[in-house]
């Protein structure tokens, strides 16, 4: 008798849960997604790891929950923020509608880092990007044509991604996860470019800024930790030994994007880049390979899962309570949300990599890393990054909490719910900045390293990285407050996009236009023909005799000229009978 294995991939009963939601209710609902999303965290901590579930997939082996230290870290954490994102969720008025496509999002990200071959992995993607899209879309508004781009453009990584997998297939004749990455050189490109859209690769990444501050507040917490960071996880799934191109893309993502959140007046999209160039040190770790640079980056997705879903969730509540959403319409709001910029400080110390707080841990794991392997562009990249972030959060931090006096109605204090939410992240992010050990037993084995996280230089370069970004903003406070909306390169691939498919589309019509118009007049010529083929033999013979051919002066000669041209004729009309017969015949 074959044991069948009992386990179920924790999927099942997040999707489950997703189904059941819209009939409960409000209140009801979101308790249940709060329940689904929290019971994935002792489960996958404490099921054993290995392959489970082997099944086929459209005939092909497959293995539907396989579980190492990779995807138990992924698990962990994408199923405790999914529960604080629920409770988010409910305290910020989102109905159970949204949170049931909330968790469908959840779900199909805990399929794909699950999953232990490449179907299963791009079955999961592909999902995935379809539930986050409805999340999107649900929202409707400005929310529709952004969640259209935002499906467009995924669709179009996750073709370029499926390519790899096929390629990698015929190489190496499995779906498997082998740990030696996508096999041949034509599949780690396609991989790399298909991957790159969701974790937003300069150039592929315009779709995070445009679509995350469009829904709901809500549903912005949801959509800034799943997709980047199971990007992410595929990338080191495709690059397992590392890869240095990816690395010095990942520092080029950190720089560009703190450098265009600096720019940025909306809130929440100046968040949106910065999951760019946060998620830029994650790639940069992955492609630098190696113990130290491998546990930093993943350490990163756990920690920037904190505190990016925190940042999200104190501008959340500014909206809320304002209904604000630019830095010039805000101000001073410290007074009236004390709670909230708290959370805030301690968000954006995290993010900004300050001693003490759990960005300072990770960050620093992988600038030692590029340190230690003497990438010293990477290096400098990496730490220009770190202080675009403090520049940045400076600047909103300044503009929401500090300066001068928000002019509306009274604000309200963050209600009990989004304070219990945003309280439970900010604790983590002050103790695993605390106790690095916390974050370390988390994190999966990737081999023996080195590293002390509170060295004299460490601290040191995290004060300066601090200091210049406040020098930085005091200089450049005045300049950037006449900086209005800074184009990205979405401004040209958008009206390239118009205009060209635009050109395609006249283009094909004119084209069919000039077809129909010939074959109209070709037609109406042969039907003509056989209806008078006497007339037609007319007008072919009395074609003109050549005009001042003095030679041709007698009228014998203009007979035969006229007998030539008749018989030319009719041998014409002859052929064009012939043809339409034929076609006949063979219709």
């Amino acid at each position: 008798m074959v044991a069948v294995d009992p386990l179920i991939p924790p999927f099942l009963f997040v999707l489950a849960a997703a189904l059941v939601v819209p009939l409960l209710g409000r209140r009801a609902g979101h308790a249940l997604g709060v329940l689904a999303t929290a019971a994935v965290v002792p489960y996958v901590w404490f099921v054993p790891g290995g392959a489970h579930l082997p099944t086929l997939l459209f005939g092909f082996d497959a293995v539907l929950f396989n579980v190492d230290g990779f995807s138990r870290l992924m698990g962990v954490i994408f199923g405790f923020i999914g529960a604080i994102a629920v409770l988010y969720s409910w305290a910020s008025g989102a109905d159970e509608r949204q949170t049931a496509f909330a968790l469908g999002y959840v779900g199909t990200s805990l399929g794909a880092v699950f999953g232990g071959d490449w179907l299963t992995l791009i079955l999961f993607w592909e999902l995935m990007a379809v539930t986050s899209t409805l999340l999107v879309w649900h929202y409707g508004g400005r929310a529709v044509r952004a969640g259209f781009r935002y499906a467009l453009l995924h669709g179009v990584g996750g073709t370029l991604l499926l390519g790899a997998i096929a390629w990698h297939y015929v190489a190496a004749g499995t779906f498997l996860f082998t740990g030696d990455g996508l096999a041949g050189v034509v599949a780690p490109v396609l991989a790399a470019v298909g991957i790159g859209v969701n974790v937003g690769f300069i150039g592929l990444h315009a779709w995070l800024p445009d679509t995350y501050p469009r829904p709901h507040i809500a549903a912005s917490v949801f959509l800034c930790v799943y997709t980047t960071k199971t990007g992410v996880y595929g990338m080191f799934r495709a690059f397992p030994e590392g890869e240095i191109a990816v690395a010095y893309m990942g520092a080029l993502m950190a720089v560009f994007g703190a450098g265009m959140a600096l720019l940025q007046g909306d809130m929440r999209r100046l968040l949106s880049y910065h999951i760019q160039s946060q998620v830029g040190y994650m790639v940069a770790g992955v492609g630098l390979g190696g113990a130290l640079a491998t546990a930093g980056a993943f350490g990163h997705v756990f920690n920037h899962i904190l505190y990016k879903s925190l940042l999200f969730m104190t501008v959340g509540v500014v909206i809320y309570r304002t209904g604000e959403e630019h830095l010039e319409e805000l101000g001073g709001l410290w007074r009236h949300l004390p709670v909230t910029a708290v959370a805030f400080l301690i968000a954006a110390l995290s993010i900004a990599g300050f001693p003490g707080f759990n960005g300072f841990v990770s960050k620093g794991m992988v600038i030692a890393a590029a340190h230690k392997k003497h990438y010293d562009i990477i290096w400098y990249l990496l730490l220009a990054g770190g202080v675009g972030t403090f520049l940045s959060f400076i600047k909103l931090g300044y503009y929401v909490f500090l300066h001068g006096e928000y002019g509306g109605d009274d604000v309200r204090p963050a209600n009990v719910g989004q304070k219990l939410a945003m309280g439970s992240v900010a604790v983590l992010c002050v103790v695993f900045g605390l106790y690095p050990p916390a974050l370390f037993a988390v994190l999966p084995d990737t081999g023996s390293y080195e590293y002390t996280t509170y060295t004299v230089p460490h601290v040191q370069e995290g004060l300066i990285l601090a200091a210049l970004g406040v020098v930085g903003f005091a200089i450049v406070k005045k300049p950037l407050s006449k900086v209005g909306r800074v184009p990205d390169v979405d401004a040209l691939y958008n009206r390239a996009g118009f205009y060209g498919t635009r050109a395609l589309v006249v283009g094909v019509t004119e084209l069919y236009a000039a077809v129909d118009r010939a074959v109209v007049a070709t037609s109406g010529a042969i039907a003509g023909a056989v209806k008078d083929p006497a007339g037609t033999l007319d007008r072919f013979g009395a074609v003109g005799v050549i005009a001042g051919d003095d030679a041709l002066t007698n009228g014998a000669r203009e007979r035969t000229e006229v007998d030539l041209r008749a018989g030319f004729g009719t041998s014409v009309l002859l052929v064009v009978l012939l043809v339409v017969v034929a076609l006949l015949l063979l219709v």
